[in-house]
């Protein structure tokens, strides 16, 4: 969580960083993640905001943080920045929510390119680590993409899909293809999700 999480869209932008909330929902997934035996690696997208979330869980896990570019945020373009509220009254925004296969956002990237960088570098992260547990800390929309791949849902529906922040996202991927083990998990009580 961030100091514009759920008012800004704030995509690539660089320089943003965790709130005090953002710190201790950090600690406490790395928390909840050091539980979970033998991670072989801890990857990050390497904008801060994910870099932050992640060093915890890395220390946690007695791992080395590394980077991947891979697992960056959309690239928003020229909506990066801009309030939710803003974009929300933009006639574009329906098809944001329902149509987001077809979409591309001026200036960036379309969520297809989106989902095929995403779940492209997955693939080589658990190729390189096959049959190991890695950890890879990056952002609500593109774990979204990578969940609906893994469920082989159409992208158009992929927005039904919530991922709150420090949430845990699993997905065991086999030889006969990935099983969905968990998303979406937090450590709130049920109460918090009556908000989301």
């Amino acid at each position: 969580m961030t100091p514009t999480t759920g008012r800004v869209l704030p995509g690539r932008a660089r320089g943003l960083h965790l709130s005090d909330d953002g710190r201790r929902q950090a600690e406490a997934v790395a928390k909840r993640i050091a539980a979970v035996p033998r991670v072989a690696a801890v990857y990050t997208s390497p904008l801060e905001r994910a870099c932050e979330t992640a060093a915890p869980i890395a220390r946690a896990c007695g791992r080395a943080l590394r980077v991947e570019r891979g697992l960056l945020e959309c690239d928003f373009g020229d909506w990066t920045g801009q309030s939710l509220r803003r974009l929300a009254r933009k006639p574009e925004w329906k098809a944001v929510q329902r149509h987001p296969s077809g979409f591309r956002f001026p200036g960036g990237e379309s969520f297809v390119e989106m989902q095929a960088r995403v779940t492209g570098t997955l693939g080589r992260l658990i190729a390189r680590h096959k049959g190991q547990t890695l950890v890879a800390v990056f952002h609500a929309d593109p774990i979204k993409t990578a969940v609906a791949h893994a469920l082989g849902i159409h992208l158009d529906l992929f927005q039904r899909i919530m991922i709150m922040p420090a949430s845990v996202t699993a997905i065991a991927y086999r030889d006969q293809g990935p099983v969905v083990l968990t998303v979406n998990s937090t450590d709130r009580d049920l109460a918090a999700l009556a908000g989301a």
